[in-house]
């Protein structure tokens, strides 16, 4: 593995902080004989937003099932940090497709996880209520999800996915089918989101530009069978970001680190 940068902790957090979750010579095989990750080794600290970057097929998505506990290594381990082993049921999953309920208001979708857990109706609308204002749905409570924007269904699954205060935030490419004008607002909001709930995000992407810009850490991810292959910090990149540091010096520079990485782990010269 090759580190691209030298860390660079979040806020007051310590340098060094024992990371939430640990991945250690983490492998997936599936039944057809598909070797899809080999090797992974992957600290996830509290609170940092963690990309994780790499061509088709390196096994990114599998990963993400991995960590939220939808499947199990061949090899290796996944562990939490001693004293969060029950975090581990707070984990929250947005997928590529907003996946929503079509007979069910946007209400009632986010409320999905909490009526599943158990939590009254009243408090349980409540909750739902304020997870779809945060995402910016105010008002859009009764609306079914025919009568939303692609962007606005999205909200709605993130909303579903907070609604529950996970501490561990799974993402596998949520905004790749959006408009860019939209994929950049959603990005705004996501990273304001982020800042004000302090979960630990990890975020999969194809996308140089989006990790840059969302990320405190970039895992780039080698050709199948995927392992890290190089890890990317940014070092003093300011939060909350915005347009200027989209044009940024800083920016630029970073994707083109991140770019020759990307084409390092696909050609598996990383």
């Amino acid at each position: 593995m090759t580190a691209l940068a030298a860390p660079a902790p979040r806020g007051d957090a310590p340098a060094a902080a024992a990371p939430l979750v640990a991945l250690r010579g983490v492998a997936k095989r599936f039944a057809s004989g598909t070797l899809a990750l080999a090797g992974v080794d992957l600290d996830i600290a509290p609170g940092e937003f963690l990309s994780l970057l790499g061509p088709s097929g390196c096994g990114k998505s599998t990963l993400l099932r991995l960590l939220a506990g939808l499947a199990a290594p061949s090899a290796g381990r996944v562990a939490w940090a001693p004293g969060h082993e029950e975090r581990r049921r707070e984990i929250g999953f947005v997928f590529q497709d907003p996946t929503l309920m079509p007979w069910a208001s946007a209400l009632d979708n986010v409320r999905l996880p909490l009526r599943l857990a158990g939590v009254p109706r009243a408090e349980a609308e409540a909750r739902a209520a304020a997870a779809l204002a945060r995402v910016g749905l105010a008002g859009f409570e009764r609306a079914w999800p025919r009568e939303l924007s692609g962007g606005m269904r999205m909200r709605v699954s993130l909303a579903r996915a907070l609604v529950t205060r996970p501490s561990l935030l799974l993402m596998d490419e949520p905004f790749a089918a959006l408009d860019e004008p939209t994929r950049h607002r959603l990005n705004d909001d996501l990273l304001a989101l982020w800042a004000e709930s302090g979960v630990t995000v990890v975020f999969v992407t194809h996308s140089v530009f989006e990790s840059v810009y969302l990320s405190t850490r970039i895992a780039v991810l080698s050709a199948r069978p995927g392992r890290v292959a190089a890890e990317l910090r940014q070092d003093g990149a300011p939060l909350p970001r915005g347009p200027d540091y989209r044009t940024s010096a800083a920016y630029a520079a970073l994707c083109r680190a991140a770019s020759h990485a990307l084409a390092a782990a696909t050609e598996g010269a990383a």
